[in-house]
């Protein structure tokens, strides 16, 4: 049995959180609690570097125990381009790889994972894409493709993954940034915010997927509500985002930031 930490949506420089002020207690928690895996599901900062640097930190803090991440649309803002985000950069960066567990019959597979405008399908006659670069932080995030090949690419990706891990008689805890469902979104009955912005929070086509591949663990984030664990078929679904607290918005249920990571990580055992 391995013990496995689940979390995503950190957002240190939004929450004005120096990393080394916490990384030695986020560590000393994870060791406490007998954690083998740590997995982050993107959206750790608005550097990719500084992601990186926090990720590789907490390998060297809780080794032997592994740590890795996947890039959320925050951490693409800055330092990295597209070809980086689709090349091994890191060992601890799990993007369109993935980690057997030792021990077990589980394997990890981690996908940032991206959208295809189809959760806002409410909606009849937009211009998604231009919405996006007047009014959402992803505009600032340069690609050679349009958002649906994008998203085209993960799922062919995202695929062939699955079904090497059929081949191999793997179970699997796949881990994404975007959201997979569209049991996470939320509408509304007018014509605010939100129901333009549901066209970047993820795409159903790869719920679709990891049902059509009976994935038993999904991990995912972007999306700052708290839910609960919840089933759909054979597939359980984690959303752990820690979210944001800062003078305008306050996403968190503790007092501070330590006590909202020990309350919204999720520790799950691999056996």
């Amino acid at each position: 049995m391995v013990r496995v930490a689940l979390i995503s949506d950190l957002h240190f420089d939004v929450n004005k959180q120096p990393v080394v002020d916490v990384l030695a207690q986020q560590a000393s928690y994870l060791r406490q609690q007998n954690v083998g895996i740590y997995l982050i599901a993107g959206d750790i900062t608005n550097h990719f570097d500084q992601s990186l640097a926090y990720v590789t930190a907490m390998q060297r803090e809780l080794a032997p125990a592994q740590v890795r991440f996947i890039a959320g649309n925050h951490d693409m803002l800055h330092d990295v381009t597209y070809a980086a985000l689709e090349s091994p950069l890191a060992p601890t960066y799990l993007h369109a790889r993935y980690l057997d567990v030792a021990g077990t019959d589980w394997r990890i597979i981690g996908n940032n994972g991206w959208y295809d405008y189809q959760f806002a399908d409410n909606l009849q006659g937009r211009n998604f894409l231009a919405w996006k670069r007047a009014f959402w932080i992803d505009s600032s995030i340069t690609q050679p493709l349009s958002d649906l090949q994008r998203m085209d690419h993960v799922l062919t990706v995202v695929e062939e993954q699955l079904r090497a891990a059929q081949i191999a008689k793997k179970r699997v805890l796949f881990m994404t940034h975007f959201v997979p469902r569209r049991d996470y979104i939320r509408y509304t009955d007018d014509d605010r915010f939100w129901n333009m912005a549901n066209a970047m929070m993820g795409s159903p086509r790869l719920g679709d997927l990891l049902n059509r591949y009976r994935v038993e663990i999904v991990q995912f984030g972007h999306i700052h509500r708290h839910f609960a664990p919840q089933q759909f078929g054979s597939t359980w679904y984690y959303n752990q985002a820690l979210g944001y607290h800062n003078r305008r918005i306050n996403e968190w249920q503790g007092t501070d930031f330590m006590t909202e990571w020990r309350q919204r990580l999720r520790i799950i055992d691999l056996k």
